[in-house]
């Protein structure tokens, strides 16, 4: 069944055509989910969540642009919801925010180890770290989003920069240490 027609099946509400839909997409808004949850479990429920807004809203759905861009979009803020309400966002005077600059060093460094340090920041600076650096979006798409100010956004960036580099340079370190 193409998506167009699994589309209009859920949108008529057909239990199993939204059924498909969650196999087929599951998967790919997970990781989406992971990257804005403090835990594996707290990602699952948010990902249950959003398929259930994806399916309450699917009828507005108008076959222009990318479903599966429309789903995440949904996936995200569906895992920022709980957030928007809680002021875990500090504020930092622009002329405090200085861009780290992060020199890694792809043999000493891997892929896993970033993901890891990732998901160890702060939840405040990893869901703007993540918006911002991962999925694109805008200082202001994020103050939108997290009903922040933009100020704020950039400066949890920036904290988030410091950290993770921090963190890539002290496993460097203990890697040279290692080889020495």
């Amino acid at each position: 069944m193409g998506i167009k027609k699994l589309i209009r099946k859920c949108q008529k509400q057909d239990i199993k055509a939204q059924e498909q839909l969650y196999r087929l997409y599951a998967h790919k808004l997970f990781p989406v989910c992971l990257k804005y949850s403090s835990s594996y479990q707290q990602a699952e429920d948010n990902l249950q969540d959003a398929f259930m807004m994806i399916f309450d809203k699917i009828s507005q759905y108008q076959n222009k642009g990318s479903f599966e861009g429309w789903m995440k979009r949904i996936t995200i803020n569906t895992a920022l919801q709980k957030y928007r309400k809680q002021s875990v966002f500090e504020i930092v005077r622009d002329d405090q925010l200085k861009e780290p600059e992060i020199e890694i060093d792809d043999e000493t460094v891997s892929v896993d180890f970033l993901l890891k340090i990732i998901q160890e920041l702060p939840e405040r600076y990893r869901q703007v770290f993540n918006l911002y650096a991962l999925d694109g979006f805008s200082h202001k798409e994020i103050s939108e989003l997290l009903k922040i100010s933009t100020g704020t956004s950039k400066s949890n960036l920036a904290r988030a920069r410091i950290i993770l580099k921090e963190k890539i340079e002290a496993a460097q370190v203990k890697t040279i240490a290692r080889t020495v």
